[in-house]
């Protein structure tokens, strides 16, 4: 690994928060960047993981849920998503959210995935997961979720991908992912 993989280039002169709540810390950084100019540099720093489900029958069914996703101002379908607290397993916070938006519990996990999200402004980082061995109760969405829950093949949540109709980079991510384990047979 050489040097510039190594070294921070930049320096950050002062850092404030000037904004939270129980999701996010907003920080205002004055900054000199990796050429020595002076600057701003705004991150959101998160409180929790971002955590993701494929849920997955042995029929290769799956489930998604939509909502509508206020900073975007539009309808989004996405695998099960939530977030998990950091310092617990995040497995234990993926079976919360599978349980609690689909009704799901699985007996078998697999991580597929880490990622970072939008590392350019934020620190959020991303786990997803795939279920298996479902078993199928009442979901238990929380107070300001307005879900909705539809089973679909994940092939055509793939194509749904493919074509545009999904968008939410978890989702995204997660399918892309699976479909090549499926296709190496990793999976």
């Amino acid at each position: 690994m050489s040097n510039t993989e190594t070294v921070n280039p930049w320096v950050t002169k002062t850092s404030e928060v000037v904004y939270q709540n129980s999701w996010i810390e907003v920080q205002h950084n004055e900054v000199l960047n990796p050429v020595g100019t002076e600057g701003i540099y705004g991150v959101v720093n998160f409180k929790n993981l971002a955590i993701g489900i494929i849920p997955l029958d042995e029929d290769y069914n799956t489930w998604i849920v939509g909502q509508y996703r206020y900073p975007l101002k539009k309808y989004s379908w996405e695998i099960p998503e939530g977030g998990g607290k950091l310092g617990i397993d995040p497995l234990l916070s993926a079976q919360r959210e599978l349980l609690e938006e689909c009704g799901i519990i699985a007996k078998d996990w697999q991580k597929i995935l880490e990622m970072d999200l939008s590392n350019s402004a934020t620190d959020e980082h991303a786990i997803l997961y795939v279920a298996r061995g479902l078993s199928f109760t009442q979901a238990e969405p929380e107070e300001t979720e307005e879900l909705c829950l539809k089973k679909i093949s994940f092939d055509t949540l793939f194509a749904m991908v493919m074509n545009g109709e999904i968008e939410d980079a978890m989702t995204v991510a997660a399918v892309m992912k699976l479909k090549i384990m499926m296709q190496n047979a990793s999976f």
